[in-house]
């Protein structure tokens, strides 16, 4: 799905594969409509996660100095995800406070993007090395781009050094 930005109704437009034209409610409109519905059945974790999300969106809005689009809220989401899997990490001591940080991390991921599957990565990869990128640096800069919200840097990184040191070539 390619998601071409909400209009002035609010609601983003959305093409599919084959190109047909459907109307979805933007991220953060579901956000929104989601952390009222978690206050609505009193699930106030789930609540006071939505709300952290839509301040960091906020956050983003205010740094940047214009409304996020769909593909900028997924961004902000993708990094929510990567610092309470970090933190997770970190937790090691705690058990339940990591069990904590590992759910709130599957529950912003239901609003992102399916990951990318390895093999997408390596593809991706393989043609930017064809495209003439010898180094790690042009590589990562014209693959990670394809996979914002979708696949972490390190996940790139990994996969694009063991092309180049195979030389780019299949298998």
């Amino acid at each position: 799905m390619i998601v071409c930005g909400p209009p002035a109704g609010g609601a983003a437009r959305i093409t599919d594969n084959e190109g047909l034209e459907m109307t979805e409610a933007s991220l953060k409109e579901r956000l929104r409509s989601d952390m009222n519905d978690a206050r609505r059945k009193g699930a106030k974790d789930r609540a006071r996660l939505f709300s952290t999300l839509l301040a960091d969106v906020k956050n983003r809005e205010i740094e940047l100095g214009h409304e996020l689009d769909d593909q900028e809220v997924v961004e902000v989401l993708a990094r929510c995800v990567k610092l309470r899997k970090e933190a997770a990490e970190q937790m090691a001591s705690r058990p339940e406070l990591a069990e904590k940080e590992r759910a709130e991390a599957a529950a912003i991921k239901e609003y992102l993007p399916p990951e990318a599957d390895e093999e997408e990565i390596r593809q991706k990869v393989r043609e930017a090395i064809e495209a003439g990128a010898n180094n790690i640096g042009a590589v990562m800069g014209k693959v990670m781009p394809q996979f914002k919200g979708r696949a972490e840097g390190r996940e790139v990184n990994r996969v694009a050094r063991e092309e180049l040191e195979k030389g780019g070539s299949g298998d």
